[in-house]
């Protein structure tokens, strides 16, 4: 059993913030499990490493012998966390929500010890479904205008007239509600600073001792940029196939690759620069076969990483391509692409020719307006990732 200074220096690695440090160490002190926090909102249907850094560390305090609370929000989903957003989000389905929660059970136990004595999952819907709105006016009341615009997003919108709905300012009520309901000790969060301290707050006016915020940074996506998301095409998702998921890695730049390594992996400041003295793309196929290995097992990483050499370094296109089933006559290039089923619409696969990322049987392909004939194993590339081989059948191409 390790001690509360051990156990606090592990907790605290690697966090943006911690509300307060001090507090923390005192319920450590007492020797008994806390009750960890982590609330996801099912405002899509699959988890990816952005949503991994904060699981991550829920895993350590339950390596720790402490106890894990996931929150499924199919409640607080119905508004969205307003959280970078410089708009009001649209308000999901109810079918929507229910389709996206159970794919979060599974997904989030590839991280996650699902054992009952180390995991509780709740959804919040089980306690705000139930208030009355004269329930809803007295957790309003708990809260100020004023304190609320404090919020930046909120603050910004509001300086630069933009429109924010009333329903909004309930979302951090709801989500620091649900801290009350389950007696939190300690909320992790990655951009939510706000509602995690208005957690603090009820909790005090409910007569609870406030529970402890951890911030944890966020993820930059494949572009190294931008906030991995799935509505930016950023991610990498955590049931993506291992082929995938190395390949995608393989195209992030060097210097997103050490936060990766940091945050995904947990490496310190002197592994990473004992890493950095050597070479870059040797250290980026560590990243991805690391990456992959811990979602799937070392058998899949070893394979994903072979048929990535295969594919781009010694450039054995034909042996690792998947296999494509076309019409054995002449088609747009821009249906043919599309048929591989790897873009989202038909500018996507536009903007891949246009940009030189097309090539068929070796010769690059710019004009999105050609058409090309097909012949029986032929090779076709599309961007950095996909590569299949043309199989022709009877039959003809949509016009």
């Amino acid at each position: 059993m390790k001690t509360a200074d051990e156990q606090l220096d592990i907790l605290t690695q690697g966090c943006d913030q911690v509300v307060t440090r001090e507090e923390l160490k005192k319920k450590l002190e007492r020797g008994r499990p806390l009750r960890v926090k982590l609330g996801l909102d099912p405002t899509a249907p699959d988890l990816h490493l952005g949503h991994s850094v904060v699981l991550r560390k829920l895993r350590q305090f339950q390596d720790l012998g402490h106890k894990a609370v996931l929150i499924i929000g199919d409640y607080t989903a119905l508004i969205g966390d307003p959280t970078g957003q410089n708009k009001t989000r649209p308000m999901l389905s109810a079918a929507d929500i229910e389709r996206n929660a159970k794919t979060y059970f599974e997904q989030a136990g590839r991280i996650l010890d699902t054992t009952p004595d180390k995991l509780e999952i709740r959804r919040n819907g089980d306690w705000l479904a139930k208030m009355s709105f004269a329930d809803v006016l007295r957790l309003a009341s708990q809260m100020t205008v004023a304190r609320m615009l404090e919020r930046d997003t909120f603050e910004q919108r509001y300086e630069n007239d933009v429109p924010i709905g009333i329903h909004e300012f309930l979302y951090p009520l709801m989500q620091g509600y649900d801290s009350v309901i389950i007696e939190a000790d300690v909320e992790l969060g990655a951009d939510q600073l706000f509602n995690n301290l208005v957690g603090r707050d009820l909790q005090r006016n409910a007569g609870q001792e406030p529970q402890i915020v951890m911030i944890l940074p966020i993820l930059e996506g494949l572009d190294g940029v931008e906030k991995m998301s799935k509505s930016k095409g950023n991610y990498i998702g955590v049931t993506e196939s291992p082929k995938d998921m190395f390949g995608k890695t393989m195209s992030i730049g060097d210097e997103a690759m050490w936060k990766w390594y940091a945050l995904l992996l947990g490496k310190t400041p002197a592994e990473i620069a004992d890493l950095k003295r050597g070479h870059p793309m040797e250290a980026k196929k560590a990243l991805g076969h690391a990456l992959v290995a811990q979602y799937y097992d070392k058998t899949a990483a070893d394979h994903a990483r072979d048929d990535f050499e295969k594919q781009f370094s010694k450039r054995d296109l034909t042996e690792v391509a998947e296999e494509l089933s076309v019409p054995a006559s002449e088609i747009w290039i821009v249906e043919l692409v599309e048929k591989t089923g790897k873009f989202k619409s038909r500018s996507d696969v536009r903007r891949v020719i246009q940009q030189g990322g097309v090539a068929l049987a070796g010769q690059k392909i710019t004009d999105d307006k050609a058409r090309v004939t097909i012949r029986d194993g032929q090779v076709l590339k599309a961007g950095k990732l996909v590569v299949v081989k043309l199989r022709t059948q009877t039959g003809s191409s949509e016009k």
